[in-house]
């Protein structure tokens, strides 16, 4: 539970998590709970929760996967602060993902409007 001593609750919740991945309560590979789990467990927003892991993916302490979660990351194969190779990788991948499936919506879109008929033959 986020306390209230003036310390912001995204870094209380990502002080906690940080505690529990190096004490092996979250062992590296683990998922994190969803979002929605850790905004009850520590009764706060979504919002905060989300800028909570947020720094700790900076950090390199959890890497996201998308469409599966977040998981503690192994941190003896981290890459170095600063692996810029490593993070225009993630973010290319990030990318075409989001690139196939905007395809595919646009595609749905496309679909789904030329059946519709048009106002003007109602």
């Amino acid at each position: 539970m986020v306390k209230h001593t003036g310390r912001p609750g995204y870094l209380q919740i990502a002080d906690d998590l940080r505690a529990q991945i190096r004490g092996g309560a979250l062992a590296p590979g683990s998922p994190l709970p969803s979002t929605a789990q850790l905004a009850e467990e520590y009764d706060a927003s979504l919002s905060v929760v989300k800028m909570a892991v947020g720094i700790l993916r900076n950090e390199g302490v959890v890497i996201g996967q998308q469409g599966k979660g977040v998981f503690v990351r192994d941190q003896t194969e981290a890459p170095p602060a600063g692996d810029l190779a490593g993070e225009v990788a993630e973010l290319r991948t990030a990318v075409l993902d989001l690139s196939a499936r905007l395809a595919k919506v646009e595609e749905q879109l496309a679909t789904s409007t030329a059946r519709r008929p048009s106002r003007g033959s109602r």
